[in-house]
């Protein structure tokens, strides 16, 4: 049948099981809004407040139930408004196809009204991009578009299209979306040498990042941790693959992760990484990162092998495919020695908190409770992402959504709004700082729009807290720029953009303002007034290595 570009566009989503869109229309995409208006009953458009919580929301939903997300804008400063939730989702493997829409062809090049090169900007943080300038190609491009996006490791794809080319029309023919495979790049004596190195090891320490969410290997991590008998980290990414209440979980690794977890993996003398990047956050000082073990590392990225830290043994290939193969060949271990040292690390070391007062560690865990662990959690960045880290026990995968890579403030609530239009089911809840909370609250207009009921909670020490603590520990209290003791009030802010707003000064009020907010069944900010100094411990400062982790306990020796 022929058809206009943009009715084209309309129904290559509908070929890819696309249900909801995130954008803001603007002059050049006008004739793709226009023909998502006639389909507006099979894909649900979320006009957000800002692009970039189009493409964060784009972002959520994608992380939330392992779809593709889409997120749309018009030309010039509609396009570059998705840059930082590209690139945010670049840093974190995430599948998206982010669809712009330039100047008519004749005036690209020309410094024509609202004419940016997109696909130039966006090219270092983007798997690949496209500019469509003909309509007979339009089709396809979308097609691959939306493969490689899931494909291998997963990423974000842009695709600009000149606003010629939506009126354009041309024969198109439905197609059904191609099936992604991945193949192995190991070889069978790798996985070999792979198995010698596991049934070797005396103190073994296994350390799973993102790569274990996005391949849905799940149930072949949890066995092969109960076959390996060995202790268990993860990274932010990670979060959820290993229930927070097993006995052989550590916690997180790295610069705010537990002292088990970074003195174990100091201690190991094999460490197994499953889907992860050892990147700077995680591994602190390289060259004394794990320096008395042995490394595997296992990821679908033949680029992330021996990038970072050297490996012994590498296989490149899907971890669920490779962990499948590998619990099919690994005789049951036993390491009840270590596991015991593992144990007693566990019991000497223990997160804690002045549980006195009103503090962020104890609003999660009162979360927790309060959703029994079955909440989806986005973040912002900052102290607040690391307690929420820190303080939750995620007991299944998809259930943090959160900035690792990019440490993107204002990632959260647009994130918050993708997951919930994902999972409808679910409850949703986004924790920010006051300092990222600025960044972003407008979206919460988007939620009282759609009556989207998500949960805002602020963890408000009116003072940009992780950068205040960085001030404090390492230069000498000088509180630039940090202090944001003003006259902003969340409550009438949220109340403005019509939601409902609770204000939390005590311990006390925490658990019926949870319940409230889950009752009330619409968009809820929970406004959480905490000390202005409490600190993210344990920490590692940036560059030593994880082994000098430290919390308020060593400070005051």
């Amino acid at each position: 049948m022929n058809l206009t570009g943009a009715q084209i566009v309309v129904e290559c989503l509908k070929e890819q099981g696309v249900d909801t869109v995130f954008g803001y229309p603007g002059g050049t995409i006008l004739n793709v809004y226009d023909a998502l208006y006639q389909h507006s009953e099979e894909i649900k458009h979320i006009l957000t407040s800002h692009e970039q919580g189009a493409a964060h929301a784009a972002d959520g939903y994608a992380r939330a139930t392992g779809r593709v997300g889409v997120c749309l804008a018009t030309s010039g400063p509609g396009a570059t408004n998705l840059v930082t939730g590209i690139a945010t989702a670049y840093m974190d493997s995430v599948p998206m196809v982010a669809i712009t829409c330039n100047v008519n062809l004749p005036l690209l090049g020309k410094d024509s009204f609202q004419e940016v090169d997109i696909a130039g900007i966006t090219m270092p943080i983007t798997k690949h991009n496209y500019i469509v300038k003909d309509v007979t190609i339009l089709a396809d491009t979308l097609r691959k578009a939306f493969s490689i996006a899931r494909s291998g490791r997963p990423g974000p794809v842009l695709v600009d299209i000149t606003k010629d080319v939506t009126a354009n029309t041309c024969d198109y023919e439905k197609k059904s979306p191609e099936k992604v495979a991945w193949r192995g790049r190991y070889k069978e004596e790798e996985l070999d040498q792979a198995v010698g190195l596991l049934e070797s090891a005396r103190r073994p320490f296994i350390y799973v990042g993102g790569g274990a969410v996005i391949s849905e290997a799940y149930q072949e991590v949890r066995d092969f941790v109960e076959r390996m008998d060995a202790p268990v980290c993860d990274t932010l990414m990670g979060k959820g693959v290993i229930d927070g209440h097993d006995d052989r979980y550590t916690g997180m690794i790295g610069m705010h992760g537990t002292k088990a977890s970074n003195f174990g993996v100091s201690e190991c003398d094999l460490l197994i990484a499953l889907g992860a990047r050892f990147s700077d956050r995680v591994v602190g000082n390289p060259r004394k990162f794990a320096e008395h073990a042995k490394v595997l590392h296992i990821d679908v990225d033949a680029a992330e092998i021996n990038k970072n830290i050297k490996t012994d043994v590498s296989l490149v290939g899907d971890l669920k495919e490779v962990l499948s193969r590998l619990n099919g060949r690994l005789s049951k271990q036993e390491h009840g020695e270590w596991m015991a040292h593992i144990a007693e690390l566990k019991n000497r070391h223990p997160l804690n908190y002045d549980a006195g007062e009103l503090s962020c560690p104890y609003i999660m865990e009162e979360i927790d409770r309060v959703t029994e662990g079955r909440a989806i959690i986005t973040t912002d960045v900052g102290q607040h992402q690391m307690w929420a880290a820190q303080y939750y026990k995620y007991s299944s995968p998809r259930t943090l959504l959160t900035s690792g890579g990019l440490g993107t403030m204002g990632y959260g609530l647009g994130a918050c709004i993708g997951a919930k239009m994902g999972q409808p089911d679910k409850i949703c809840i986004n924790i920010a700082g006051d300092g990222c909370f600025r960044m972003n609250m407008n979206e919460l207009a988007t939620a009282s729009r759609y009556n989207i009921p998500v949960i805002q909670v602020v963890i408000n020490n009116h003072v940009l807290g992780m950068v205040r603590q960085w001030q404090t520990l390492f230069y000498g209290k000088r509180y630039s720029q940090t202090v944001l003791d003003d006259g902003v009030d969340f409550c009438k802010v949220a109340e403005g953009l019509g939601c409902e707003a609770i204000l939390v000064t005590k311990k006390e009020e925490v658990a019926p303002a949870i319940e409230k907010a889950i009752a009330l069944k619409k968009p809820v900010l929970l406004n959480c007034i905490i000390p202005e100094d409490d600190k993210v411990f344990p920490m590692v400062p940036a560059g030593a290595p994880i082994s000098e982790a430290f919390d308020a306990g060593d400070i005051e020796k």
